[in-house]
């Protein structure tokens, strides 16, 4: 079972991970975030950034350093990892590497409760599903080989094998739906359940 963590915000493991390299402040830490690609797996913006770095100093994961001033800009705090914060990184990286975790991704939703859809409107709507999945395996493809030919090693883009790998496992998987909702018997078993004229009929779109 995952444990409750005093911060646990994926955004704070990033932030402990970024930290572990050098002390930074929260501007550099934004800014590395985009450089390496982590902010296409990590959400955040500013205002979550600043919210995450506060809540892992208050939790005495990170200290502040030093505060630099300069004229052209606003004092900037660098903060630096703690020998909790340190700790802290490594438990929670062994625990997502290890342990496989329950999730509930929205299309899983979607699939629990397809049935309540007319047939040839789900297939048409996997449909729209599996071009949107091609567009963005093309795009992953064609940023990874880019990011490769400019020197990053590949663990530093195992993520997007990993998005790539998903996204190629659901592009097989909603294919093999799409041929057993037009199969003959799904379509007379929905027709007799859910079709025309019962109380559960979908309305026109």
């Amino acid at each position: 079972m995952a444990k409750r963590r005093a911060v646990g915000n994926p955004l704070a493991l990033a932030v402990l991970s970024g930290l572990l390299l050098e002390p930074m402040h929260p501007y550099e830490m934004g800014r590395r975030l985009k450089e390496t690609g982590k902010d296409r797996n990590i959400k955040y913006n500013r205002g979550s950034l600043y919210m995450v770095v506060e809540q892992l100093r208050k939790a005495g994961f990170i200290a502040e350093q030093e505060t630099v001033r300069d004229t052209a800009r606003p004092e900037r705090t660098v903060y630096a990892l703690t020998e909790g914060g340190r700790a802290e990184l490594y438990d929670w990286m062994r625990e997502l590497v290890a342990e496989p975790e329950h999730e509930y991704p929205r299309f899983g939703v979607a699939l629990s409760l397809l049935g309540v859809l007319e047939p040839g409107e789900a297939v048409e709507l996997l449909g729209t599903r599996l071009v949107a999945l091609d567009r963005e395996a093309a795009e992953i493809t064609a940023d990874t080989a880019q990011a490769k030919a400019q020197g990053l090693p590949w663990v530093f883009l195992v993520e997007e094998d990993y998005r790539l790998a998903l996204i190629e496992a659901e592009r097989r998987f909603v294919s093999t739906l799409i041929d057993g909702l037009k199969a003959p018997e799904y379509l007379r078993a929905w027709q007799e359940a859910l079709g025309e004229g019962t109380p559960w009929s979908a309305p026109e779109r």
